[in-house]
C-alpha cells in the first residue's frame, strides 16, 4: 500500500502506475494543518475524474475527534474510493462511530449501505489492546494496520533496526485480524535509502503472516513483491498437492498422499495460500508493466 499525500498533485495523478497493489491518500499527518481543506478538495477531485485501474484505492482521513474528519468523511464518501482508513483507533466505539456516519451519508446520496469500506489504524498501547474488539466493531472493516511511529512514541522509546519494540504489538494485530477474518497490514519503514534494512523487515512480517506492507516510496514496491513472491519450489509443490486432492475426490476416497506423506486440511490451506499470492504478485507485475 502506497502512501500518497493528499496535497500533491503529480503525486495523486500517477500513483497508479508504479504497480503498489493499494495506494492510500491521506489527508492526515502528510498534511499540514493550513492545506486540509486544499488537499481534501483535491483528493475529492481527483477521485471523481481519475480511472486508478485495478488498483485499490483507500483515503486516510483526520480523526473525528479532530476539526477537520468531519468533513473528510463528507467527502469521501462522495468520491467513493474502495475504503477510509481511521487513524489512531483506539476503541472498537471509535469505528462504530464512523461506520455510523458513513451509512448515513450513504443513504442520505443513495448509495448502497456498504458501499465504502473501512480499514482501522492502531498507533498506542491502548489501541494494541483491544484490537480485537476494533477488528470485529463492523461489518465493513476489512483491515487492521499497525502504525508504528506513533505507537513508539506513545511507549516513550523508538524504532530499533531489529523491530523488538514492535513484535507484541505486530502480534497482537496480527492475531486479532485473523481472529476477526480480515486483513492485517504492516507499517511503513521511512529510510528509502537503506534497502537491505527494508527487505529485512518485510521478510520479518511475512513469516509472522502479515498481507502487506505499508511504503513511503515506488522504489520499495518491487522489493515487497519479490519478497512475497512465493519461490519456483513452492508453487511447483503446492500444483502437486491441488492435483492430488483432485485426484483423491475423483477416486472417491478421504485419503490424500503425496510422496508417501499424508495431506492434511492445513497443507492443503497452505498450497491454496501460495498459489493465491503467486497468481497476485504476477498481476501486480503485468499492471506496473
Amino acid at each position: 500500500m502506497l502512501y500518497v499525500p493528499g496535497n500533491h498533485p503529480g503525486m495523486i495523478r500517477d500513483a497508479h502506475i508504479y504497480g503498489s497493489d493499494a495506494i492510500m491518500f491521506d489527508l492526515e499527518d502528510s498534511v499540514s494543518i493550513k492545506e486540509k481543506d486544499a488537499a481534501r478538495q483535491l483528493v475529492y477531485h481527483s477521485l471523481k475524474t481519475i480511472d486508478y485501474g485495478c488498483t485499490e484505492v483507500v483515503v486516510r482521513v483526520n480523526g473525528l475527534n479532530t476539526p477537520y474528519g468531519g468533513a473528510d468523511f463528507e467527502a469521501m464518501v462522495r468520491a467513493k474510493p474502495d475504503a477510509i482508513r481511521l487513524p489512531k483507533t483506539e476503541t472498537p466505539e471509535d469505528v462504530k462511530e464512523a461506520d455510523a456516519l458513513i451509512s448515513r451519508i450513504e443513504e442520505q446520496i443513495g448509495m448502497v449501505q456498504g458501499t465504502i469500506k473501512l480499514m482501522a489504524a492502531v498507533e498506542s498501547a491502548l489501541g494494541v489492546i483491544n484490537a480485537y474488539g476494533i477488528a470485529t466493531a463492523s461489518k465493513r472493516l476489512i483491515g487492521i494496520a499497525i502504525g508504528a511511529e506513533d505507537f513508539v512514541t506513545d511507549l516513550k522509546t523508538s524504532r530499533s533496526a531489529e523491530g523488538i519494540e514492535l513484535l507484541t504489538a505486530r502480534s497482537q494485530i496480527l492475531f486479532a485480524a485473523r481472529a476477526a477474518g480480515i486483513d492485517a497490514l504492516d507499517t511503513v519503514f521511512s529510510d528509502v535509502n537503506d534497502e537491505e534494512g527494508f527487505a529485512r523487515e518485510v521478510r520479518l512480517i511475512k513469516q509472522m503472516g502479515f498481507d502487506g506492507k505499508s511504503i513511503v516510496n515506488p522504489r520499495q514496491i518491487e522489493i515487497v513483491h519479490k519478497l512475497f513472491a512465493p519461490s519456483e519450489e513452492e508453487v511447483r509443490k503446492s500444483v502437486r498437492i491441488i492435483e492430488a486432492i483432485g485426484e483423491a475426490e475423483e477416486k472417491g476416497s478421504g485419503v490424500i498422499s503425496l510422496d508417501g506423506r499424508m495431506i492434511d486440511k492445513p497443507i492443503v490451506e497452505r498450497a491454496r495460500r501460495v498459489l493465491e499470492l503467486n497468481d497476485a504478485v504476477k498481476n501486480s507485475y503485468i499492471l506496473a508493466r
